[in-house]
């Protein structure tokens, strides 16, 4: 083969070559760590079909869900360490930095707390909702966790003086081998520690929807709920795949039970796992169920 000849097909080779590098890097899109524009891009692929619900890439981040974002609005969460081994009682230390890279301090009190945390395993087991200690001198948040092996999703719900309400999200590694956990069918009962929780009303996508969740206990309705952070129950929503984030309280006024209401409004259709955090009898408890939102 003459030179020209050499020439030529070795740029078409590069052509080539560099063709099937953008392919495959639109096939598996940015990180959830990437800047919002490349966010918006990810949620376009990932939301054909649900305008105005994701957000496009000329939009602005107010339009994502809470969670998908580690920066967001100026500021950053950064676990330290983000590779932690399993354990009962793992410490977990993170802070909240603004643009300059300096830790943020000061925070509102937002339903009795600075920061509420809130940690899922990937596959939406080992669900968590814990408040950790500032140190006001260096900003740095810590706090135990049970963590078995696989990859933990860490969303630090929180409003920043002087800022709009926020949540950030980052990846927790937990080294080791484990088996996923397989999503439980969608159901509109769920059971714990001898209580039923059932779900009444429809989630719909893009709209504000009333959800009820009743609780008896051995089948005696529950009248006596008792306050968890000024409320009567604490609902969190996460979207199976991202894990976009939702957390909603009950109606102004609520009882004491058996019913909380709640009005909620989900991002998009697919399902979602909704953990209800309840007090009763002075302890705490959680109530999970696998939701389908197909409109």
């Amino acid at each position: 083969m003459n030179t020209p000849a050499r020439v030529g097909a070795f740029t078409l080779a590069l052509f080539a070559v560099l063709g099937a590098s953008v392919v495959a890097g639109r096939a598996w899109g940015p990180t959830l760590d990437a800047e919002p524009t490349a966010a918006h891009d990810m949620a376009d692929a990932g939301q054909a079909g649900q305008e105005g619900q994701m957000g496009h890439a000329d939009d602005t981040t107010e339009h994502l869900p809470g969670g998908l974002m580690r920066s967001q609005d100026g500021l950053t969460l950064d676990l330290d360490p983000a590779v932690v081994a399993p354990g009962a009682a793992v410490p977990l230390s993170f802070t909240v930095r603004d643009a300059a890279g300096d830790p943020v301090t000061d925070f509102d009190v937002v339903h009795g707390k600075r920061l509420h945390l809130i940690v899922v395993r990937r596959d939406l087991s080992g669900f968590q909702h814990v408040h950790p200690s500032l140190d006001p001198a260096t900003g740095r948040w810590s706090t135990d966790l049970a963590l078995t092996p696989g990859t933990w999703r860490v969303d630090a719900d929180f409003t920043a003086t002087g800022h709009e309400p926020l949540t950030l999200g980052t990846d927790l590694a937990v080294p080791g081998r484990f088996t996923p956990v397989a999503l439980p069918a969608p159901s509109r009962v769920a059971e714990v520690d001898g209580y039923q929780v059932r779900l009444s009303g429809q989630l719909s996508a893009g709209t504000a929807s009333e959800v009820r969740l009743s609780i008896s206990h051995h089948g005696t309705p529950v009248t006596d709920l008792q306050p968890y952070l000024g409320s009567y129950g604490h609902l969190v929503a996460l979207r199976d795949g991202d894990l976009a984030y939702l957390h909603v309280h009950p109606h102004e006024g609520a009882s004491a039970g058996p019913g909380i209401d709640f009005t909620a409004e989900v991002p998009s259709t697919g399902r979602y796992r909704l953990f209800l955090d309840f007090r009763h009898d002075g302890v705490v408890r959680t109530a999970a169920f696998t939701v389908e939102v197909d409109r």
